[in-house]
């Protein structure tokens, strides 16, 4: 494959498995291209026009051209220096890697990554959060993320990988999309009853399976197994944890749990005081279970699977 066809391929996954539906982020796109056609003269120049065809600005060819031949691609969930040289050690050694596929996003697309969490509104009114309650509730998280990730040294890892001339790219929300729609759809296809069974299932999931062994497993961090779980929540896309006031919007609107990848300490205390169960599947097993859900399409295509930084890889092409 190309690597433009990995990434379009990641993107076009990201956008079939969307929480929201396809209209919605069909309307996302309309929106881009008419922001586009408003701009003149330097704005317009300064425009990504990637957003005209991909709604997350998170996943991005990072470095690389477009039309590059790919047949082995290195992957992991936080790519940093180290990775780009063991990509290069690789090569090295008789092994060539391609292309670098982060999971978390780096230069540009980690600059831009508050920019994709408008669509945790969506996902709340889902839910039963109307829209304009969602809105209001991101507006300022989005505002604190923004300006969180100033700071950052966004092309560190990048610029390794220019010098040692590796592709790169990142897929952060389309593989969260994955994951969230794929554990949404089971828990409520098995319709379970209490706290403990909603963890049940997603210990017999084999990257969850896997976060049991190294101490990274599923966990009920509010509330307890026995109570009964009521409506289940996957929270596990939007770019990064949305406001900490949501929870008493979501405990209003009849959720009952929420299965998250992680949850900080704030986030959580709010979802204790308004009663709802928080099961904390486990960050690297839910975004190996993403990135391997959109691995498994890239692979189809012939092209081979190296993973690396907490990415556990499970094949499901075996199984069929």
């Amino acid at each position: 494959m190309k690597l433009r066809e990995i990434y379009e391929l990641a993107v076009k996954t990201g956008i079939d498995n969307d929480p929201r539906g396809k209209k919605e982020v069909e309307k996302t796109l309309k929106n881009a291209k008419k922001a586009f056609d408003g701009l003149k003269g330097d704005e317009k120049k300064e425009f990504d026009q990637e957003k005209l065809i991909n709604p997350y600005s998170d996943t991005r060819i990072l470095y690389g051209a477009p039309e590059t031949e790919v047949k082995t691609v290195l992957t992991g969930i936080d790519i940093e220096v180290g990775e780009v040289l063991l990509a290069d050690r690789l090569r090295e050694k008789g092994r060539p890697v391609d292309l670098i596929i982060a999971h978390h996003p780096e230069g540009k697309a980690l600059a831009d990554l508050s920019e994709v969490m408008g669509m945790q509104a969506e996902i709340l009114e889902i839910f039963g959060v109307p829209i304009n309650v969602g809105e209001g509730l991101m507006a300022r998280r989005i505002g604190e993320v923004k300006r969180g990730l100033m700071p950052l040294n966004h092309n560190k890892a990048i610029d390794a990988a220019r010098i040692m001339d590796v592709p790169m790219m990142c897929v952060h929300t389309p593989a969260d999309n994955m994951v969230a729609n794929s554990l949404q759809n089971t828990i409520n296809k098995k319709d379970p009853g209490t706290v403990g069974e909603v963890v049940k299932i997603l210990k017999d999931i084999p990257e969850f399976a896997e976060g049991v062994k190294i101490g990274a497993g599923p966990s009920v961090v509010t509330g307890d197994k026995d109570r009964k779980c009521g409506k289940v929540f996957v929270d596990m896309t939007g770019g990064t944890g949305g406001s900490e006031d949501a929870f008493a919007k979501l405990s209003q609107a009849g959720v009952g749990t929420i299965v998250c990848m992680h949850m900080g300490e704030k986030h959580r205390k709010e979802a204790e005081k308004n009663h709802i169960n928080v099961i904390i599947a486990g960050h690297m097993a839910s975004d190996s279970m993403g990135m391997n859900l959109i691995l498994d399409e890239i692979a189809k295509q012939g092209v081979e699977i190296i993973s690396c930084s907490g990415l556990t890889r499970f094949s499901r092409l075996k199984a069929k």
